[in-house]
């Protein structure tokens, strides 16, 4: 193959020659015996062969198979090192695919190998090994028949052996095999725990970095999953981890640095780490500082007008609307930039500060007091560390810094304007570790006027023209916002000002930015934001770039995402946009679930993302408009797209539908008419599920949505109400382990189906009133609780015998109110518990009383009982 020839029609070649029976036979052959070929021809038909076997190996005759394995043995052993690796690859793929019991050949070769005195066979068996223990280690650790014991008890001791080799290669390939098994830990390896701890300390000081590496990696993973085993050894552990934690190569650092994170979430005794703080502490701040060849250090010096590439924006993930409590996922906002050993210190310095507190103070500031007083332009890095380290130890040392956060604060708010990019960005992050404090300060006139120095600090960076910074300022403004909620509403014109300036001026990727801030400002300030005259800053920005945008468009996500938010701060305020904003979500649904089966004909590919955001911004016009959302769901065809959506495969498109079921049942369930028994239906299976736990956020909003309809359509519900009920027991008597939320609506739609239909659910009362009533006595005081009590009274009247057995749980329950703002279901529940005063006669009710816990009794004595 010459360079200029071309590689479509090669590879289009190559798939046609696929089809033959033999073609995979010809390239082992070429792969094994072609001696007169080049290395990159034979290398070539190795991985070929390879990716090859991935979908063909299971379907060829038996013979073909045992030809392809029998060739490849014999390369383990070739001279050429890429070959050994390609072989050593293509049987690792043919372990993963077919395991190891058909083929004994491969173990016997593997292990004459290793005992072998020529270092070209041990380091292409090494080399195949590590990789089946790094893809598929659990095979090698399982009975197979006919041997007399698993594969690895005849490995570990060899690869324990290879820990003395002078050869690089098989130190590091040994090793990390080793390292393969300390979560799965067989038997053989804990008992040569001892032999493998010695070969960790021979290699400690190893000349190859990647070694020193693996040794950092081993410890780390220890300390996480067996810290036991470390415990007599931990002196020298920590002694050891802290040398290396300065070491020349800066993979070998941060390897070791992720030892101390590892250490405080495996809640060892912090007291062992203590002695060593004031050495671990300058090294930590010394990794803080920007490395000269950091990428960062590039990217700060970009302009902001120039445009962004397509590889410049990151990938971006939304998340599904959730009904309740605690959203199923922490998202993550850092886990595509490069993690590295400045970060991995900072982030070490945080958990310490989190379990050491004040006491770190005395080591560390002395330091960062140090680093700031450079002025000169050299030791810009070295001031930049200062602020980072500042904002890493907000929160674990903020007893120690309150006194001096006036002092802290009025020293960053200058440095929001040093002529240093990257001293402005961290700055902004530093105060925003800061913010909770600094709004709390805010009921002092001293403190007001720094809350509103920063504010407009933050401000004049968010319009800065660096492109880094303005991100960092954006992002430190969205957690100030988040904060401060009502008290900007006297800013909110300065603010919309910058921020719809920053919209003109950004380029796509902190555009994303923005949308965010101004999405959390409308979260943060609600209906302060309906105003003609805040509007008028607002909305013709975003309505101009909402047109300008096609349905197939990316940049669409946040835009979609910063108008729910707008839409539910605004309320009825946001009627006067909502028609063309209603009408594009249907639009947008409709082309996709058309793309979804003809892309052709749709002119788009498809993207459920977009289908995902549309029906979470429809659930936003539904909170906020409430009832004024009927007359555009009346002139679309909505109902039938969100059956649809109910519908499909893909578990967040289904979550936030049925997120949207529920928000239109509130507030226009005359249109969910027609369709009720599918939408139904449709909710009921995802609570009948046997993989429940892992789409527990659509049941939760099913469950939700069920109770919602119940409420609206009263009787019409009937036909469902065993079938969901027998759906939510289990999840109320196996409730540990399960999600708070799906707990507490599985408990509220319980209670409301019991409140429309006491007659259905009552005879079936006893088999769940106790762990019902316990999660009843767990959510808070709101409409959905009063609802949940309204079904418990119908159902005891209906059947007064069937609460007996639990009504020392139902008491409880009724105890958990706070206070119960209706007075008909105050009287209810009263009626409740006379009656059962009055069934348990003959001192019964009064031995019953007697026996509850203090606190019980005396909330049910306003009852009168």
């Amino acid at each position: 193959m010459s360079p200029t020839s071309d590689k479509s029609q090669i590879w289009q070649q190559l798939q046609h020659y696929s089809h033959f029976p033999d073609f995979n036979n010809y390239l082992v052959f070429i792969f094994a015996r072609a001696q007169g070929k080049s290395v990159d021809i034979r290398q070539a038909a190795g991985l070929l062969l390879k990716n090859n076997l991935r979908s063909a190996f299971k379907n060829m005759p038996p013979a073909n198979q045992q030809y392809i394995k029998s060739e490849l043995l014999p390369s383990l052993g070739a001279a050429d090192r890429h070959l050994r690796s390609t072989a050593g690859t293509i049987i690792s793929v043919l372990v993963q695919i077919d395991g190891v019991a058909g083929w004994p050949e491969l173990l016997q070769a593997l292990v004459s190998s290793l005992d072998s005195s020529d270092i070209n066979h041990v380091e292409g068996a090494m080399d195949a090994l590590s990789k089946i223990c790094e893809d598929v280690p659990q095979l090698l650790d399982s009975d197979i028949s006919g041997l007399a014991e698993r594969p690895i008890t005849v490995f570990l001791p060899r690869f324990l052996q290879l820990f003395q080799s002078p050869h690089v290669s098989l130190r590091k390939m040994s090793l990390s095999s080793v390292n393969q098994y300390l979560m799965l830990m067989p038997k053989v390896l804990h008992l040569s725990m001892d032999k493998y701890l010695q070969g960790l300390f021979l290699l400690a000081n190893d000349p190859a970095p990647e070694v020193r590496k693996l040794v950092c990696s081993a410890f780390v993973q220890l300390i996480e999953v067996r810290p036991a085993i470390l415990e007599p050894h931990l002196r020298n552990v920590l002694e050891y981890i802290l040398q290396v934690n300065k070491d020349p190569d800066e993979e070998v650092a941060l390897e070791a640095c992720e030892f101390w994170s590892a250490y405080c979430d495996a809640q060892l005794p912090p007291e062992n780490l203590r002695e060593f703080l004031p050495r671990l502490i300058p090294v930590l701040l010394s990794n803080m500082v920007y490395a000269d060849d950091d990428e960062s250090l590039l990217e700060a010096e970009e302009d902001g007008s120039l445009p962004d590439r397509d590889q410049d924006i990151k990938p971006r993930f939304h998340s599904s609307r959730f009904h309740g409590d605690g959203d199923g996922e922490d998202d993550d906002e850092d886990i595509v930039n490069v993690w590295n050993l400045r970060k991995c210190s900072a982030a070490a310095l945080d958990i310490l500060s989190n379990v050491f507190g004040d006491d770190i103070l005395p080591t560390l500031m002395p330091v960062i007091q140090a680093k700031l007083s450079t002025t000169n332009d050299e030791g810009w890095k070295e001031r930049e560390a200062a602020v980072l380290v500042l904002g890493a130890i907000a929160e674990g040392c903020i007893n120690g810094l309150f006194p001096h956060l006036s002092e802290i604060v009025s020293f960053l708010i200058p440095l929001l304007d040093d002529k240093f990019p990257l001293i402005r960005s961290i700055s902004c992050w530093t105060l925003s570790r800061f913010s909770k404090y600094i709004v709390q300060g805010t009921d002092h006139q001293e403190g007001r006027e720094q809350f509103n120095k920063i504010l407009m600090g933050l401000l004049r960076r968010v319009l800065d023209d660096n492109k880094r910074v303005q991100e960092a300022a954006c992002s430190a403004f969205a957690t100030l916002e988040e904060e401060a909620a009502e008290e900007l509403a006297p800013c909110l014109e300065i603010i919309l000002q910058h921020l719809m300036c920053a919209f003109g001026k950004y380029q796509r990727r902190n555009l994303r930015i923005v949308y965010d801030a101004i999405g959390t400002l409308a979260d943060a300030v609600g209906g302060e934001l309906n105003q003609p005259k805040y509007l008028e800053i607002l909305m013709p920005p975003l309505i101009g770039k909402w047109q300008q945008l096609p349905n197939s468009d990316k940049d669409l996500f946040p835009l979609l995402e910063c108008f729910t938010s707008i839409a539910e701060a605004l309320g009825t305020g946001f009627a006067q946009f909502a028609q063309p904003v209603f009408q594009r979500c249907i639009t947008i649904i409709q082309s996709q679930q058309l793309a979804k089966v003809d892309p052709v004909s749709a002119g788009l590919q498809y993207d459920r993302e977009f289908i995902v955001c549309s029906l979470d911004l429809l659930s936003g016009l539904a909170e906020g408009l409430g009832s004024g959302v009927e007359c555009l769901v009346s002139q679309s065809n909505l109902r039938d797209l969100l059956l649809q959506c109910c519908l499909d495969d893909a578990p967040d498109v289904r979550q936030s539908a049925f997120a949207l079921l529920g928000d239109l049942a509130r507030v226009c369930p005359v249109h969910l008419r027609p369709r009720l028994v599918e939408f139904l239906d449709a909710a009921t299976k995802q609570l009948n599920t046997s993989k429940l736990k892992e789409t527990i956020s659509v049941a939760n909003n099913a469950c939700w949505a069920i109770g919602e309809l119940a409420i609206k359509v009263q009787k019409e519900i009937a036909p469902v109400v065993l079938t969901v009920v027998s759906c939510l027991v289990p999840i109320l008597q196996h409730a540990e382990g399960l999600n708070k939320s799906l707990i507490e609506n599985s408990a509220i739609t319980l209670g409301r189906l019991a409140w429309v239909c006491p007659e259905l659910v009552s005879p079936h009362m006893e088999h769940f009133l106790q762990p019902w009533c316990f999660a009843l006595s767990m959510i808070r005081d709101d409409i959905e609780k009063e609802d949940t009590f309204r079904g418990l009274c119908a159902m005891v009247k209906a059947n007064p015998s069937g609460a007996l057995n639990s009504l020392v749980f139902m008491c409880k329950a009724i105890a958990s109110w706070h206070e119960i703002r209706s007075e008909d279901l105050r009287n209810e529940i009263c009626l409740v518990l006379q009656g059962y005063k009055q069934m348990l006669k003959d001192g019964a009710w009064e031995q019953f009383m007697s026996a509850l816990e203090p606190s019980v009794k005396d909330k049910l004595s306003k009852y009168q009982v």
